[in-house]
């Protein structure tokens, strides 16, 4: 018996497309982290890349718990004294909701380059409109636990 060892050439990727209207953030986020990993997959490899194409549509629809909207904060800095700059959730959804559930995700994917090239395969959109329709993503149904 030899172990299975998946490398780049051999993994067929999909495309999906998820509808966030009234999806939980974190819940949706680790979702899309494990089709981005591959997780689902009976060849995943850790070191790999094995993971799907996933698109979010309706990202200004997603809802949290509790006073997420106001006590959570994002942080950045300009690297300037003086640059930090921060924003709550609920101002990041009035302008740009992508970046809510981008940041989620990213949280959720391995650091280093394998991290940031499976973050490459995630497109997020506000609307109900997305651009790569000429790949025909398959629905993917996010299962209620409730």
């Amino acid at each position: 018996m030899k172990t299975f060892m998946a490398n780049p050439n051999s993994v067929e990727k999909k495309w999906y497309v998820i509808d966030a209207e009234g999806q939980t953030l974190g819940r949706l986020a680790t979702e899309v982290a494990n089709l981005l990993r591959g997780k689902r997959k009976p060849e995943y490899t850790p070191f790999v890349d094995t993971g799907d194409y996933v698109i979010v549509i309706n990202a200004k629809g997603i809802k949290v718990s509790g006073k997420k909207l106001d006590q959570k904060i994002y942080y950045r800095h300009s690297d300037y004294v003086g640059g930090l700059k921060q924003k709550t959730l609920r101002e990041t959804l009035n302008t740009k909701p992508e970046d809510a559930i981008t940041h989620a995700v990213k949280g959720m994917l391995p650091n280093g380059t394998l991290g940031n090239k499976m973050l490459t395969k995630l497109h997020v959109y506000a609307g109900a409109e997305y651009a790569q329709t000429a790949q025909k993503p398959e629905v993917y149904e996010i299962k209620s636990r409730y």
